[in-house]
């Protein structure tokens, strides 16, 4: 598929893209504080930010966009046709990002749940995933 956007209005449009408060994070967050889960924000002090903090369970959760984390086998997860070369070069940066990050947090004591954007569309199944991380 051709980008049918001009360059200067597809980087508007992705200057827009949020790491903070999306939709997904939104719904974890909404799960967690319902089962009466206290949790801190993006703590700035803990390898890779994680999105949310349960410092009493020592527990670092990540919310990732399939896209951008490159969700395996996952729909969402595709490539860009154009700008091959740049996109395959971001995408394997943030996901060694991402294993190191877990890595250094593994090491520090922490356990790490990843919870993906397609994931969280089903609230049981992220409910569960919390829980069954809270309890480890």
């Amino acid at each position: 598929m051709v980008d049918t956007l001009e360059p200067s209005r597809r980087s508007w449009l992705m200057s827009r893209v949020t790491a903070k408060d999306t939709k997904p994070e939104m719904v974890v967050r909404r799960i967690a504080h319902a089962l009466g889960l206290r949790f801190r924000l993006y703590k700035g002090d803990l390898p890779g930010r994680p999105d949310l903090v349960f410092p009493k369970h020592r527990l670092a959760v990540f919310v990732h966009g399939c896209f951008w984390h490159r969700h395996e086998g996952c729909r969402l997860a595709s490539t860009p046709k154009t700008h091959v070369e740049f996109w395959q070069a971001k995408f394997d940066a943030n996901v060694a990002r991402d294993k190191s990050a877990t890595a250094q947090l593994t090491a520090a004591g922490w356990n790490v749940l990843v919870l993906w954007e397609c994931e969280t569309r089903d609230a049981a199944r992220t409910e569960m995933a919390l829980l069954h991380a809270i309890h480890r």
